[in-house]
This record gives C-alpha cells, structure tokens and sequence, in this order.
C-alpha cells in the first residue's frame, strides 16, 4: 500500500490529493461537487485521479482521510433531524432565551434564530444537581422513561441530554442516556457530559443540540460514503477531519459531529504551517478562498492558534477548533446593489450550482466573471482545460451592476475585486489586529481555488511584505489531510486557585482518558503525545485565556510559571496585568495525539533564475496599478523550477489556482517549489 489521499469537499469543487510514497510525487485532480450526494463527487474524483495516476486501485491506499461541510451545511440549511431535548426543570427554555442579547446590537429588526428543538419536544425532568456536586433532588428513573416513550411517539430522530451541572457529577445524565437507549433504540443520543463537560449552561446546552440534531445527517453519509469505497475496495480505515485540525476514524466521528464544524478548512491550516515552517516562515496568516467563502487564521511559531468555540449561524458551538474566521468571500460570491446605491459583494453566492455565469449555468455577477472580464484569469479555460470559459457570459453578468451603477463594464469588475479584497481584509484584522497581533509581521500564505488571485492586492491593503504560494494551492486543504495527525481533547471543569495537588489531580484523571482513547485507536506507545493547556482568569472576569502547562510532573514550580505565562499573555491581550489579583484556573484541557505517517516535503536544489522556459503566452491583463489594459507574460506553473525568478507583473497559472504578480512584485520558486513573492509598493 503506497498511495496517501486527502479530499476536500468544498461548495463549488471537491479537491482529491494522492502522494505516491515510492515517488514522493503529488498527484491534484478537482472535480464540480454535488451538494445533493458529496460522497458522488469524491467517489467520481478518487477514480479519475487513480485512473490518471496508472489505473491504480483503492486496494493500494493505505491511508485516506476526508475533510467535510456536511454537517455545517445541514445546520445552516435547517436539514438536521428531528430532536427532542431533555433538560432540568425549569431550563426548558434556555434554549431560545440564550444570553438575552440581540443579534445585531444597532438593528432592532434583527431575528435570533429559531431554536433547533421545538418547545413540544423539549421536556423537563425532575432533577437537580448542586454547583458543587451534592445531589438536591435525586433523578426519578420512571419519569424518564415516560418522556422517552413521548418522545418516540412524537417521532424524535435524535435526542439531546443536559442537565444542570452535569460536567460536575454526570451520574444522572448517564442514568437517562442507559433509559434512553433503552427505550429509543437506533435514536442518535448526545449527552453533554461526554460531548461538551464544561461550564457556562447556555453554550453546553446549545452544543450538545447541536451535536445531537447533526448526529444523524452525519452519520449517515460518513456510513455511507465508508460503504462505498469498501466496496470500490478500500481496506484502510478513512478518517475525517475535526475542527482542531486533526483526523479520527468516520465511526468514531459519528459520535460527535459538533466537533466537525469546520473540518474542511482546519486541515488547510495545518497544511500550510507545516509547509511554510520548513520554508523558513513559522509566522505567517492562512488565506483560503474558496467558492463560497474566505477562511483565515493566523499560526505563530509554526502552531496554528487554537479556539474553544464559534458560531454558526448565530448558535454557539464550543468544542476544541483552529482559531478560523470566515466570510462570505469567495470566487462564487454575488455582487448585488444595495438600497442606497452602493456595490456589495457576497455574502450569497453561486455555489456549486448553477456556479458563476462564466461556468455557462449561472446568470448573477461573481467576483470570478469579475476576474473573467478583467482578463486575470483565463476567458477561455480553467483546470488546465477541463472546464471551458464563458467570457461573454461572464460580461453579460457583470454588465446587470455595471449599468445601474453609471459606470463603465471594466471598472465595474474591477469595483467588484476592491470590494472583495476590503472584505477580506476586514477578515484578517479580526484574526491579527483586533487580537494584538501586528499583520505586517507575518507572512500570507494564500491557498484555495481563489487564494493566489487575490492575495497580492489584499498584502498591499495589510502592509504585508511577503506571500509564500504553495505548490498546490488549490487543492491545499486536501494536501493538509497528508500532513495531519489523529487528535483528541479531552476537558474538565474545575474553578480553583492554581494549587499543585489539583491541577496535578485533574490533569491524572484527563491522561488517563487520553490513554484508553490512543489505545482504543491503536495508536502504539511510541507515537503518542500529549499537550496540557490551563484556562485561567483573575478573579471575578468572565473569560479566561489559555496558558499552555509545563512538560513532566506537576510541582509547586509549575504552578508558580503557569501563573507567570497566565499574566504575560494577559498584558499582551488586554494591555496590563494584575499582580495582587487572584488567579483561578477554570477549565483543565489536554490534547492527545497519535502521530501518523505524514507526506514527506521533497526539496531541490535551485537552478538558472531565467523563466522564459515556463512562459507560455502573453495575454492583456486591466491593471488599474498599470493605467488598464497590461501585456502580461503567462507562465506555466508546473514548469517553473526552483531559482525561477518572475518579475511583475505577471501571471502564473496551474490546473487548480492562478496567481497574480501586479508590478514592482517579484516572485521566485524556492527549494519546496513555492512562490515566494517580495510585495512591491
């Protein structure tokens, strides 16, 4: 078995990465997606690759891990299942209440949205656990089985657990999933004090329905999707992406879906860290565009930063995950007119389906028909010819904003990529500026089907000095499936002063869970590892801010420098820090992880810096940097050898991105072939 492959389902393409380990060779193939069935998708793109590869088969694979946006789209869709919900007495309608803010503070118009368990179907339940563990009211055994039986009349596909305080004693909550299993057999069952055992009832609550209403959804195509390629004769255990980057088999996945909700761009993150740490930048920002959206985050010292939650669609979802934040800015994004006359971009998009005009379905205006009319990318093929090009199409769209906006057909399209590129700068001060991180001094490393388009322009916006393109940016969220390992997080709340014996206490308790799990994954003893981070805050705040905890045996020493760690991190995010102050560590957090085989980055020795052997055509560019229309040479990416040194401006394209060089940028191919870019002024 010596074929690695990832794949990456996107919105408008699904990206499939082989890397033949005899060869060290990396193989890209994209293929539309079918946001009816993405497994038809993955299943049409592994056999084209194989095919294109030397007719080799599955049987060959000995590793295949898959990153995902079912689970998200059903939540954003409103397609889940049909969830019932049992909670404490009185707490039936925390659910819709929430934290009693507006979604939107300044529009009084503004909706939350609607909760994903009905009122009927969320039932109370007499029980009631102390903050300190001691049991109140005792659970009545007989009246959970009467709400079980409700349940399954009212057809219930899936049912949530969360009791008051169960991440302190989660006795009760394990009596009424065994009542429950019981009673609703093949009913999905998520219980919060193994999904989400932390503090704070209203983001426990709300992640545990989650998790439960997209039990089913996901479970179902990741069975799915693994019977398929069993019998396309797969023998390796597929694995799916989390959302803190790294993979666990499908059947352990189906579990907790809530802890997949950004498994497609999470891998693209580690991806990139690894590649760009070996080129010799360990800070750097990620810039994935995709169709449908922007994802960017920010990786300091080669790790990329970590988050405990998000939001999706205005519901909160706390689970281990990269620090990513998305908009609604991809190459699929619409450009519409606002009420008051002005041009916008996105956040709704094209998709997959009928995609931008110049795919030849679509009719609304796309920053990729922009990128057509501008003559950026190429008006008359994409994907090394694979997918022909509608220019006229793509003018006639762009000409339905032009024309109400008085202005003319090209500054339109070009209005349209200002616009995009602001978006996407707002993005990345979110993740940099507003989090004390200066984005000048990092390096942007773009990726995705519209990452290399854009990125120039969005440095120059930053103040940005360099941008590092991979090799294959396109397809780098799957090529980051190669390069990932299995991982896990396990948590425990517990509000204390930062004293030996308990820290010590908890994290035993946490490693020890840690270990059943590797074993349970059969990952052997030498590859395993485990990191330990502590949540601490000063007394009375209501956030905390993770300290990562010392190697070895928990001492008096460690305690006296996580509290040191604890107040340096506090001056570099909020400005000061409180020495006479009480500090408390809230949540107890450990990461295992099971090192796997990653894909080996071959290096070459540079050579002549004369590109003139990869150019292949010169085309007219409008570049207002350049006054308009700009003959630009057009270079062959595959061809590009390392030393290769291209002077903007310029355009480099490959099967699964282009990359735009504006003058005074000059780009060369370094040891790793990536393309290194020194941003002119």
């Amino acid at each position: 078995m010596t074929l690695r492959i990832g794949v990456d389902t996107g919105g408008t393409f699904t990206d499939v990465c082989a890397l033949d380990e005899r060869t060290g060779r990396l193989y890209v193939r994209k293929v539309s997606s079918t946001p009816d069935d993405p497994g038809r998708a993955i299943v049409t793109g592994v056999s084209q690759l194989l095919d294109e590869i030397g007719g080799r088969d599955l049987g060959e694979v000995g590793y295949f891990a898959h990153g995902t946006t079912v689970g998200t789209n059903a939540l954003l869709t409103g397609r889940g299942a049909r969830t019932g919900l049992l909670t404490t007495a009185g707490f039936r309608d925390l659910l819709e209440l929430g934290r009693g803010r507006r979604p939107s503070l300044y529009d009084l118009q503004a909706d939350k949205p609607a909760a994903l368990v009905t009122r009927d179907l969320r039932l109370e339940v007499d029980e009631r656990v102390r903050h300190d563990g001691r049991v109140e009211k005792a659970l009545d055994e007989e009246q959970v089985r009467t709400l079980a039986r409700r349940l399954r009349e009212q057809g219930a596909e899936a049912v949530a657990v969360c009791f008051l305080y169960s991440f302190v004693d989660p006795a009760h909550e394990r009596t009424a999933e065994r009542i429950l299993a019981e009673e609703l057999p093949g009913v999905h069952l998520s219980v919060s004090s193994a999904v989400l055992p932390e503090f704070r009832e209203y983001e426990r609550l709300s992640t545990v329905v989650v998790n439960a209403y997209l039990g089913p959804v996901v479970a179902r195509y990741l069975a799915r999707l693994r019977t398929r390629l069993s019998e396309l004769g797969l023998r390796a255990t597929p694995h799916v992406t989390q959302s803190n980057g790294g993979i666990i088999p499908f059947e352990t996945a189906e579990r907790t879906p809530s802890r997949m909700v950004l498994s497609g761009p999470s891998t693209g993150v580690v991806g990139a860290a690894e590649i760009a740490r070996a080129a010799g930048y360990p800070d750097i920002i990620t810039f994935d565009v995709g169709g449908t959206s922007s994802d960017v985050s920010l990786v300091q010292d080669g790790v990329p930063k970590a988050s405990n939650g998000t939001e999706i669609d205005g519901r909160p979802v706390r689970a281990p995950m990269l620090d990513i934040h998305t908009v609604g800015a991809g190459g699929g994004s619409i450009a519409w007119i606002d009420a008051g006359g002005a041009l916008k971009v996105g956040p709704g998009s094209a998709g997959a389906d009928p995609g931008p005009a110049c795919y030849g379905r679509g009719t609304e205006p796309t920053v990729t028909d922009a990128n057509v009319v501008l003559q950026v990318l190429n008006p008359e093929y994409l994907l090394d010819g694979q997918m022909k090009i509608d220019a006229a199409a793509a003018r006639t769209a762009v000409s339905t904003v032009a024309g109400p906006l008085g202005m003319d057909l090209l500054d339109a399209a070009q209005g349209i990529v200002r616009v995009i590129t602001a978006n996407m700068a707002r993005a990345i001060r979110v993740i940099s500026v507003q989090r004390g991180y200066d984005p000048r001094d990092y390096v942007l490393v773009p990726f995705g089907g519209a990452g290399p388009l854009h990125a120039v322009r969005l440095a120059r916006e930053l103040g940005m000095r360099t941008v590092l393109v991979p090799e294959t940016p396109g397809a780098q969220c799957a090529a980051g499936l190669l390069m990932t390992d299995i991982r896990a997080d396990f948590l425990r709340t517990r509000i204390t002063p930062p004293d030996e014996n308990t820290v010590a206490a908890v994290f035993a308790e946490l490693e020890a869970d840690a270990t059943a799990w590797l074993a349970e994954e059969n990952v052997p003893a030498e590859r395993r590892r485990t990191e330990r981070f502590a949540e601490m805050r000063y007394a009375g705040q209501n956030h905390e801010l993770a300290v990562a905890v010392p190697e070895g045996v928990i001492t008096a020493g460690t305690v006296s420098q996580l509290a040191k760690r604890f107040a340096a991190e506090h001056e570099r995010m909020y400005g000061y820090s409180a020495a006479d102050d009480e500090v408390q560590v809230v949540t107890f957090r450990l990461r295992a992880i099971g090192e796997v085989s990653r894909a080996e980055l071959h290096r070459a020795e540079r050579g002549d810096a004369d590109p003139a052997v990869a150019r292949k055509a010169i085309r007219e560019v409008y570049l207002p940097e350049s006054g308009g229309f700009t003959a630009c040479p057009v270079y062959d990416r595959k061809l590009l050898e390392p030393g290769h040194r291209v002077e903007g401006p310029a355009v480099v394209e490959q099967m699964d991105t282009t990359t735009l060089l504006l003058p005074g940028d000059v780009a060369v191919v370094d040891e790793l072939r990536n393309l290194i870019v020194a941003v002119g002024r």
